[in-house]
């Protein structure tokens, strides 16, 4: 009997547990911190071995196989330890991947991922086609695994789970953009992060599909230097292609072989450049897929985005609170601003992963008129901003923070949570973060 050990009793780890255990592995959960009590229930109904709060070496060391946590780095020195005694240690996708014949679509990219995912799995089940969305996102892709009346996965995929695969490979991949995030976990090397990103492509053949953003220079300069074998379906606002997506006239054109349809893109759910892109992708998954155009244009239009992205709370006195709290990186903060159209009070700030704030100038500029730093450790935002607006004020309360922008915004002004920053320094994680926003504009 072959066992296997799962590192971290979250939604993956669960998910890889049950899945385990049915597949005849012996297995054995470990947590370093408390595992939640809905995951405990699970454990425990199900009769699988789990401890918290410590990993014992010799229950551990002793696996055939190992699933971490994305949210462990590989430096830690157990994960060391196993991969010294050649000790397989994969992502939850790589195991479960093996025990389905579904088709796969895999979506990565440091922005827009969350949003894509949602949105095809949207599309495809407005189509009629069985499909179930996990990775980063949900339930766990392993949980869903044991369903198998599933005919098509649509995973959301972080770098952190693309480092932990092996012979994973998704039939369409998608790369929405890449933009230095999480350094931190690649030696401030953004080469290094960029070739994780493209880990989604490395098992693919020509009968597979890379769909990408080819306005996006390190997603073309890395294809260039590094051929991959799928068959290439690029997309852009800029550029009319022969194969892909592109934009002319207001129209999304989708061109694939010989066939090609069109889609206007007046009535798209969602606003902004960037949703273009995001459509672009998921259109372009349809098309593969054979899905009718008019359920397409209908998908398209009636979609309801994701939770903490660009998400307008409520206009009180004129001001609209817009909470887009999954702005972890400078670059989500980019897109969010840039499709300010009134004057703004900006609420940023949180655990910076060696943020680069100039590609924000511009916008700070133009359409910002107070920042109010929301972290532990405001310093840098202040010696980057401070000389940019008038007013520049801190706290490390979100129910201050939403006071103090409640003073100083003005009938047609946005109040805007976009936070260019990770939240685990006052926050368990970003949706805690986006809720308490929502809360205390409730109690304005």
């Amino acid at each position: 009997m072959k066992r296997l050990v799962i590192l971290g009793a979250g939604e993956s780890g669960v998910g890889t547990a049950l899945l385990g255990n049915e597949k005849g592995y012996d297995v054995f959960v470990s947590d370093k911190g408390k595992i939640k009590e809905k995951y405990k229930e699970v454990l425990i109904h199900n009769e699988i071995e789990w401890e918290e709060e410590k990993h014992t070496e010799s229950k551990v060391l002793n696996a055939d196989v190992v699933m971490k946590s994305p949210g462990i780095p590989d430096k830690v020195a157990l994960v060391q330890k196993l991969l010294a005694n050649n000790i397989s240690v994969v992502s939850e996708i790589e195991f479960a991947s093996q025990f389905t014949k579904a088709n796969i679509i895999g979506i990565t990219g440091s922005n827009g991922k969350t949003t894509t995912t949602m949105w095809t799995h949207h599309i495809l089940k407005q189509g009629g086609l069985k499909a179930a969305m996990g990775g980063n996102i949900g339930d766990s892709f392993a949980k869903q695994v044991l369903d198998s009346s599933y005919e098509h996965f649509v995973l959301e995929l972080s770098s952190f789970q693309l480092d932990g695969i092996k012979t994973f490979k998704p039939h369409i991949a998608i790369i929405t953009n890449i933009s230095p995030d999480h350094l931190d976990r690649y030696d401030y090397k953004f080469e290094n992060y960029i070739a994780s990103k493209f880990r989604i492509a490395m098992n693919q053949t020509k009968e597979d599909y890379l769909i990408y953003d080819a306005d996006d220079k390190d997603i073309t300069n890395y294809l260039k230097s590094h051929p991959i074998q799928s068959t290439l379906l690029p997309f852009s606002l800029t550029k009319k292609l022969e194969q892909g997506a592109y934009l002319e006239n207001n129209n999304i054109k989708i061109l694939i072989d010989n066939s090609h349809i069109i889609m206007p893109t007046a009535n798209l759910a969602l606003e902004g450049k960037h949703n273009i892109k995001n459509a672009m992708a998921a259109s372009t998954v349809a098309h593969l897929l054979k899905i009718r155009s008019h359920t397409l244009r209908e998908s398209l239009e009636n979609f309801q985005g994701a939770e903490h992205r660009l998400e307008n709370v409520l206009r009180i006195n004129k001001v609209q609170y817009i909470n887009d709290s999954k702005a972890t990186n400078v670059n989500a903060t980019y897109f969010a601003l840039e499709s300010m159209e009134a004057p703004t009070v900006w609420i940023v700030g949180g655990v910076d992963k060696g943020n680069d704030y100039k590609q924000l100038f511009p916008f700070v500029n133009e359409k910002v008129k107070a920042i109010i730093c929301l972290g532990v450790d405001n310093k840098k935002l202040f010696e980057t901003f401070g000389n940019m607006v008038e007013i520049m004020v801190e706290t490390q309360f979100m129910s201050e923070a939403l006071k103090i922008a409640y003073k100083i915004a003005e009938a047609g002004d946005n109040v805007l949570l976009s936070p260019a920053c990770a939240s685990f320094d006052l926050f368990e994680n970003y949706e805690d973060r986006g809720r308490q926003f929502k809360n205390a504009v409730r109690k304005l």
